[in-house]
C-alpha cells in the first residue's frame, strides 16, 4: 500500500502542495508536431486493426475476437488523448483540441462537452466530502455507512463489489449512462453534446450492422469498447481509491493539497504506461492538469522528491479493491471487515 511521502525537502522543511504549481507551469506547453503524432500513433492503428478484424470475419471469429482485444489498449490511449484535450493540453489553439475531442468521443462512447464538464467538476471537488456525487466513485464515511439502514448499507456493499464496480459498471457506464448528460440534465448545451454523439455512435453501428453483419458489433465492436473501458474504470480507481489518500471536510479541505495527496503515482511496465498516456503519474497531472501527457515524464526527471511520491505498483494496487469506506478518525480508506473490527 502505497504511504503519503513529504514533498519536497528543502533547508526550510517541506514545501506545500500549491507551491508546486509555479514549477509545473514550465511544462504545460505543448509541441502541436508532437501532439499530432501521439494522435496519429494511436488513432491510425486503431483503425488498421479495426479493418483487419472486419476481414478477419469472413474466416475466423476467434482471429477477429482476438484482434479487437487487442485493439482495446489503443482505444483506451484514445481516451487518455481525449483526456487531455478535455484539460486544453494537447492543443495550443481550444478549438483544435474541442474538436479532436469531440470526434474522440464517438469512439470512446463518451459525449465529450459532458465529460469535459463532469471531469472538471472532479479536478476541482476530488477529495472533497462535502462535493461528492459527479466525476467521481462514490464513496462514504464510516459514520455515514454506519447510520444508514440495513438494505442501504446491502447497496452501497454491492456498488463497491469489484464485480460491480469493475465487471457491470464500465457496461452501465460507456453504454448507458453516457449517453443522457447525467449531472448537467438543466443545460441545453450538454443535451446538444450528448444527443449529437448518440446520433453519430448510433449511425455508425447501423452501418456496421448493415455491412458487416451482426458479429461485426459483437466481436469487434462490442470487445474492444467494453476491455478499454474496465481498463480505464480501474485506472480510475486506483488513481484515487488508496489506504492513505486525501479526504477532508469542505471548511479545512485544499485543493492542491487534495492533488497531491489523494492522487497515486501508479507505476507500470513502458508498454502499459504507453498505452495509458501516463495517466499513472496521476499526482502530478491533478496538480497541473494543463500539462500534455507526453510532457509528464519530463517532470519526473527533473523533480524526484515527485517521481518518488505516492508511489503504486500493478501488485499493491490489486488490495485497493478491498478498500470501501474513509474513516475521518485514523484518516485512511478502509475495508468494510476493518471498520467492522475497529468499531463493531
Amino acid at each position: 500500500m502505497i504511504q503519503n511521502q513529504k514533498l519536497p525537502a528543502t533547508h526550510q522543511g517541506p514545501v506545500p502542495a500549491r507551491e508546486w504549481v509555479a514549477t509545473l507551469a514550465r511544462y504545460r506547453d505543448p509541441d502541436p508536431v508532437r501532439s499530432a503524432f501521439e494522435l496519429s500513433v494511436s488513432l491510425i492503428p486503431f483503425v488498421i486493426l479495426w479493418a483487419l478484424a472486419w476481414v478477419s470475419l469472413s474466416y475466423s471469429y476467434w482471429l477477429a475476437f482476438g484482434i479487437s482485444v487487442l485493439n482495446a489498449a489503443f482505444l483506451l490511449r484514445l481516451f487518455a488523448i481525449q483526456h487531455d484535450c478535455g484539460h486544453g493540453s494537447f492543443f495550443k489553439q481550444r478549438a483544435i483540441s474541442d474538436w479532436v475531442g469531440r470526434v474522440l468521443g464517438v469512439l470512446t462512447l463518451t459525449p465529450y462537452d459532458v465529460w469535459r464538464r463532469t471531469h472538471s467538476i472532479h479536478h476541482s471537488a476530488a477529495g472533497n466530502l462535502g462535493k461528492r456525487g459527479i466525476g467521481d466513485i462514490h464513496t462514504m464515511t464510516v459514520d455515514e455507512y454506519q447510520a444508514l439502514s440495513s438494505w442501504d448499507r446491502f447497496m452501497y456493499r454491492l456498488y463497491r463489489n469489484p464485480v460491480v464496480l469493475f465487471g457491470f459498471g464500465p457496461s452501465y457506464l460507456f453504454l448507458l449512462q453516457n449517453r443522457i448528460p447525467l449531472g448537467l440534465t438543466g443545460q441545453v448545451r450538454y443535451w446538444i453534446s450528448a444527443m449529437g454523439t448518440n446520433i453519430v455512435i448510433i449511425s455508425a453501428l447501423a452501418l456496421i450492422w448493415y455491412f458487416g453483419g451482426f458479429m461485426a458489433v459483437v466481436l469487434i465492436f462490442l470487445p474492444s469498447t467494453l476491455i478499454a473501458a474496465t481498463a480505464g474504470m480501474w485506472l480510475f480507481y486506483v488513481q484515487h481509491q488508496f489506504e492513505n489518500t486525501y479526504w477532508n471536510e469542505d471548511d479545512n479541505w485544499q485543493l492542491h493539497d487534495a492533488a497531491l495527496h489523494g492522487s497515486s503515482h501508479y507505476i507500470m511496465p513502458p508498454v502499459l504506461q504507453w498505452f495509458s498516456a501516463n495517466i499513472g503519474i496521476h499526482h502530478v497531472h491533478h496538480l497541473y492538469s494543463r500539462i500534455p501527457f507526453y510532457r509528464l515524464t519530463e517532470v519526473l526527471r527533473d523533480h524526484k522528491d515527485l517521481e518518488e511520491a505516492n508511489r503504486m505498483t500493478i501488485r499493491e494496487s490489486l488490495s485497493c479493491a478491498r478498500l470501501h469506506l474513509w474513516d475521518d478518525k485514523t484518516k485512511q480508506l478502509l475495508s468494510f471487515a476493518q471498520v467492522r473490527a475497529m468499531y463493531g
